[in-house]
C-alpha cells in the first residue's frame, strides 16, 4: 500500500519520529536547573518509556518525580535556654496559634522535657523539632547534641529572650564544628519595646532595637565568640523586625530543593514572600503541562480530559494552600491579627479562593480563560490516528494546561496579596 507515493510504513516511521521529537523537545524542560524538581536521570527514564511506546509508564514516572519533589524533607531544630520562647516560635513559624490542638505547649516554665516533633499543618514534610532547654539540670551542654539526635536536623535555631549565655555559645561552636548551620534568634522583641515605652527613657523603636542587638553581640564577645548574626523576632509580628531577614537568610543558605520546600511552608509575612511562592509554582507549570500532554497521546476515549481535570484540581488546590487561602488558614490569620474573617473573605475576587475547587468549577473556568471549546474532541480524535496523532494531540493539551495553570496561579496570587494588605490595613485595590 502506498499513500501519495510514499510507502505506509515509511509514513508511520516518519510520524513516529515527529511525535518522539515533540516529546524530546518537551523533555528539555526536565533538565537539571535551579528550580526544576525533575533531574537528569528521571528525564531519561521518561524518555525511555516514551520510546517504548509506554505512555502510562511515562506518566507514572513524572508523577513519581513530582511526588518526590513535593515531599522533600526539611528538619529544623529549635533550641535554647528554658523559657526562651522556643515553643511559641515553633507555633508561629508553622502559622498556628498557641491554643490550637496541634500547637507546641507554651508556658512561663520549661515545658519541653523531650525532643518533640511538630510537622507543618499543610506541608508535613517540613518538621520543626522543639528541643529541651540547653543547660538545664537534665541536659548538660556537653551531652546535649548527642541526646537530641544531632544528625537528623538540617539546621538549628538557637533562641534567647534576653542575652545569649555560655551554653548557647558552646552549643553553636559544637554545631559549627560538626558541619551544620545555626542561627541566633532574640525572641519576645515586642515585650522589650513595650517595656521601653513604659520606662519613658525616650528611646525610639530603632534605637531600642539597636541597643538590644548590640547587647547580644557584646554577650557573644564576652564569651570569646566571633560576631554572629542575631535576628530580633516577635512571634506575634512575624512581618516586623528581623523575621523576614531570617527567612531570606535560610533561603540563601539551604540547598535548592529544601529552599523551595521552606518557602512554600512559610507564612505570608510580606508581598515579597507571596511573589517568591508564585515563582516556585510558576517554574513547575511546564512539568504539569507535560503530564497533560502525555495523557493526550494515550488512545483511550476520555483519558486526556480526565487526566487534565484531575491534574488541574490537584495543582490548583496546592496553589490555594500554599498562598494560605484555604478556610483553615484564613481563620488562623483572622485570629492572629484580630481581623474579622468576613473582612478577609470580602477581598477575595477569584472563585478558586472563595469556593471549593472541584472538577465542575475548573471546567467552568477553563472555558472562560482558554479557547477550549473544540479541544477535547480534537485531542481524542487525533489520538486515535495511529502514531501520527500523538504529537498533534499532545501539543494543544500542553498549551491549554500551561495557560490554565498560569491563569489560575495569577488569580490566587492576586487574592493572596489582597488578603495580606487587608490584614495590615493597607490598600487592597490593584
Amino acid at each position: 500500500m502506498r499513500v501519495a507515493g510514499v510507502r505506509a510504513e515509511q509514513l508511520t516511521a516518519t510520524a513516529g519520529s515527529s511525535a518522539l521529537s515533540w516529546f524530546s523537545l518537551r523533555l528539555q524542560v526536565f533538565r537539571i536547573n535551579m528550580s526544576n524538581p525533575v533531574d537528569q536521570t528521571s528525564a531519561e527514564d521518561i524518555k525511555a518509556a516514551l520510546q517504548s511506546n509506554n505512555q502510562a509508564l511515562a506518566i507514572a514516572k513524572v508523577k513519581e518525580c513530582l511526588e518526590k519533589a513535593k515531599n522533600t524533607p526539611l528538619n529544623i531544630a529549635i533550641t535554647g535556654e528554658s523559657g526562651s520562647g522556643k515553643s511559641s516560635f515553633v507555633n508561629g513559624f508553622r502559622g498556628i496559634d498557641d491554643w490550637e490542638e496541634n500547637a507546641a505547649p507554651v508556658s512561663c516554665v520549661e515545658t519541653t522535657t523531650q525532643v518533640t516533633k511538630y510537622p507543618h499543618p499543610s506541608y508535613p514534610n517540613i518538621t520543626l523539632w522543639d528541643l529541651p532547654g540547653v543547660g538545664t539540670m537534665k541536659f548538660a551542654a556537653s551531652q546535649y547534641l548527642e541526646h537530641v539526635g544531632f544528625q537528623k536536623y538540617d539546621l538549628f535555631i538557637i533562641i534567647s529572650e534576653t542575652y545569649f549565655r555560655e551554653n548557647d555559645v558552646m552549643l553553636a561552636e559544637e554545631i559549627q564544628r560538626l558541619g551544620k548551620k545555626f542561627y541566633f534568634v532574640r525572641s519576645k522583641i515586642d515585650n522589650d519595646l513595650q517595656a521601653m515605652k513604659r520606662s519613658k527613657k525616650g528611646l525610639s523603636e530603632e534605637e531600642t532595637l539597636a541597643l538590644i542587638r548590640r547587647n547580644c553581640i557584646e554577650g557573644f564577645q564576652s564569651e570569646g565568640s566571633t560576631r554572629p548574626k542575631v535576628f530580633l523576632v516577635s512571634r506575634f509580628d512575624l512581618h516586623l523586625y528581623d523575621f523576614p531577614l531570617l527567612q531570606q537568610t535560610l533561603e540563601e543558605e539551604l540547598p535548592d530543593d529544601k529552599r523551595d520546600a521552606l518557602l512554600l511552608a512559610m507564612p505570608n509575612i510580606s508581598l515579597e514572600v507571596i511573589n517568591k511562592k508564585k515563582k516556585v509554582f510558576q517554574d513547575e507549570i511546564s512539568t504539569y503541562a507535560f503530564i497533560s500532554a502525555c495523557g493526550a497521546v494515550i488512545p483511550l476515549p476520555g483519558a486526556s480530559v480526565a487526566l487534565d481535570l484531575t491534574l488541574l484540581v490537584m495543582i490548583t488546590g496546592l496553589y490555594k494552600a500554599g498562598f494560605g487561602l484555604d478556610e483553615r488558614s484564613l481563620d488562623r490569620l483572622a485570629n492572629s491579627y484580630d481581623v474579622p474573617l468576613s473582612d478577609l473573605k470580602s477581598v477575595l475576587t477569584s472563585p478558586l479562593a472563595s469556593q471549593n475547587i472541584t472538577p465542575d468549577l475548573i471546567s467552568e473556568l477553563l472555558f472562560q480563560c482558554v479557547d477550549t471549546a473544540a479541544l477535547p474532541a480534537a485531542e481524542e480524535g487525533f489520538a486515535f490516528i495511529p502514531v501520527i496523532g500523538t504529537a498533534v494531540a499532545a501539543t494543544p493539551s500542553y498549551n491549554v494546561t500551561e495557560k490554565a495553570l498560569q491563569t489560575f496561579l495569577d488569580m490566587l496570587a492576586d487574592d493572596a496579596q489582597r488578603v495580606f494588605n487587608k490584614t495590615l490595613g493597607l490598600n487592597t485595590s490593584f
